[in-house]
């Protein structure tokens, strides 16, 4: 049988001297994150499913599962996300009666997201996911660990330029 997908060719470093060298696909460190990540959630998406649950989702409720209550702004620290993002997928958690919103007693500027009982036997249902992902990862652990904490290192550098 035929295998009828493309694959990309893998883009290699280019220094050929060139002012233009920077440009290449080859050079760059965004690109090959940007297609990992891309392909990451590309494999959940058949686990997730089954969950009625989107990716941004499920890195939510991972939260909640792990925390139980906090602020929307808190949750968007812990997922890099702007509330602009956020709000759209708390509605929709709320609305399959994953989590609850409410406006924080001592300050009503803020809103309190709760995961709910619901919420939290969704946590069962997801048990299996972590180990169905980390079989796509052909990469020993050791390296799957050293790349865990480079990326946390780049992430908090963006954090200390803002």
């Amino acid at each position: 049988m035929a295998d009828n997908h493309i694959h990309a060719p893998l883009a290699k470093p280019v220094h050929t001297g060139s002012k233009y060298d920077c440009l290449r696909l080859g050079n760059q460190l965004c690109f090959p994150l940007y297609a990992c990540s891309k392909e990451i959630i590309r494999r959940y998406k058949p686990l997730l499913d089954k969950l009625d649950l989107t990716y941004t989702q499920y890195i939510t409720m991972m939260v909640l599962w792990e925390h139980e209550s906090m602020t929307v702004k808190e949750l968007g620290a812990y997922l890099y996300l702007d509330s602009g993002t956020l709000t759209p997928v708390l509605k929709k958690l709320e609305h399959k009666g994953y989590l609850t919103r409410e406006r924080c007693k001592d300050d009503e500027r803020s809103l309190k997201v709760t995961i709910t009982e619901k919420g939290q036997h969704l946590e069962d249902e997801a048990l299996d996911v972590p180990e169905h992902i980390g079989a796509c990862l052909d990469i020993p652990s050791d390296d799957a660990q050293k790349l865990y904490s480079l990326l946390y290192e780049v992430l908090a550098g963006f954090r200390e330029t803002e």
